[in-house]
């Protein structure tokens, strides 16, 4: 590691590997979540020929907001020959949040890359539903550059309206999004659609899987069987999620 800035909430830690696995960076939020007016950045570089898992060692919570709302910044850079993990654990929105995240990610042409966000609406279990609040989730992903992928969702108000939607989310307890990106892709694809009941797509040179699932518990364990199946031919990684979600 040449170089670690870090503030307060943010902490990151590296835990030990097993000696064949990509060192391991995990990101601690200190505060215990995430309130209205919050501000988060994350700048992760890895250099050529470098790899690197991040994750997280427990669920970022985003609590009810009085009317401001968090952001979330993440910017990911990964230089030629390089393989970047990024596989947070899951983000829950409590009832009431509001939440603004971007992802870019910068890869060189021949960077292997791998990304996992996972959104939770409200807690299930508690008996909470997220019926008011507002989420804009973006990404960016640029090679050598150029633009290739970019998606955002938008929800705002009334989640029941959005729920009720012909191309709304129904009774889903959340859902997955999975990011893979490098030279030999394309071939995981029928693969990835076998993960993903045929929800997986190659967008310019980019593999593209959504789940959305009623069950909050079923939908972590899709998640942990994509990662089975698809992280070790895709970055090099353990077959299954980091140590850490297993904790």
């Amino acid at each position: 590691m040449r170089h670690l800035a870090q503030e307060a909430p943010l902490r990151a830690l590296f835990p030990a590997v097993e000696p064949h696995e990509a060192p391991e960076a995990t990101i601690v939020n200190t505060g215990g979540g995430v309130v209205g007016g919050d501000r988060y950045a994350l700048d992760i570089e890895i250099e050529a020929g470098a790899a690197l898992t991040v994750t997280t060692p427990a669920a970022e919570k985003i609590y009810r907001s009085a009317g401001e709302d968090a952001e979330i910044v993440t910017h990911l850079r990964c230089g030629a020959d390089a393989r970047l993990e990024w596989l947070p654990q899951e983000t829950i929105l409590f009832d009431g949040a509001r939440l603004r995240r971007r992802i870019d990610i910068e890869l060189a042409p021949s960077a292997r890359f791998l990304g996992v966000e996972t959104i939770f609406f409200g807690r299930r279990a508690s008996g909470e539903w997220l019926s008011h609040g507002a989420l804009r989730d973006a990404w960016m992903l640029r090679i050598d550059g150029a633009p290739v992928w970019a998606d955002a969702i938008g929800l705002e108000g009334d989640f029941a309206a959005h729920r009720a939607a012909p191309f709304g989310i129904g009774d889903a307890a959340g859902y997955v999004t999975i990011v893979i990106a490098g030279p030999t892709v394309a071939d995981l694809l029928p693969l990835a659609r076998d993960c993903a009941a045929g929800a997986a797509s190659l967008v310019n040179g980019i593999l593209l899987l959504r789940f959305l699932e009623d069950d909050a518990s079923r939908l972590r364990l899709m998640l942990v069987e994509a990662l089975t199946a698809l992280r070790p031919l895709a970055t090099g990684g353990r077959g299954g999620a980091p140590r850490l979600w297993m904790n």
